[in-house]
């Protein structure tokens, strides 16, 4: 009997668990703009591994899966986009999960559309959510990938830019970032952040 016992305990130390955020803003008057860019990966992640953002919990829309035996919870923070660090620090405590397993998904006006940038940290770039979360975990060292957006045409204000729909041209470009982009994520949950890093970092 206690054979079983260790087994058991052996095998539930084994499993890891994984927090997936997309950043963005809640209302519909934010789903297709560039801000949401984050809450769109997450949909489409949600829609490949066959599960969905349903529950409500700590300000967050929450969905729960398993990946390779691991617990994976995608999440889109639904306090707005300069707050998401209590979403993401009342997840991560809630569920224990360690800052290595955390990814966070956001837009990112230094990088031209079709270019995916992860990194295993650093500072904001000016992306608010980030800084949200940075301010609220106390450290910089969190998974991202940094989906670009371009830099906004003429002398526009990036804040009015960021609100904006992807342009119409522009929409089959858009859907294949946001399906490598969901493929990065899968790839930082089976393989690691480096792996992932490697494969996807870069243009289409």
């Amino acid at each position: 009997m206690n054979l079983f016992r260790r087994k058991s305990s052996i095998e539930q130390q084994a499993m890891e668990t994984y927090l997936i955020i997309g950043l963005g803003n809640p209302g519909r008057e934010y789903a297709e703009t560039r801000h949401n860019a984050g809450f769109m990966v997450i949909d489409r992640l949600g829609k490949n591994l066959g599960w969905g953002c349903n529950k409500v919990q700590n300000k967050a829309l929450v969905g729960i899966g398993k990946v390779d035996g691991n617990r994976v919870i995608l999440s889109k923070p639904q306090t707005y986009m300069n707050l998401s660090g209590q979403a993401v620090s009342g997840l991560m405590r809630f569920y224990k999960v360690p800052t290595s397993n955390l990814l966070v998904i956001h837009d990112d006006l230094d990088l031209p559309l079709g270019t995916l940038r992860l990194r295993p940290g650093g500072g904001p770039g000016g992306q608010k959510g980030v800084a949200s979360i940075i301010e609220q975990l106390g450290t910089e060292q969190f998974g991202r990938i940094r989906f670009g957006i371009d830099r906004p045409p003429g002398r526009m204000d990036p804040k009015d830019y960021v609100l904006q729909p992807f342009r119409k041209e522009d929409a089959e470009l858009v859907i294949m970032t946001l399906d490598r982009a969901q493929e990065a994520a899968q790839s930082f949950i089976r393989e690691g952040l480096e792996r992932a890093m490697n494969r996807y970092n870069g243009p289409i």
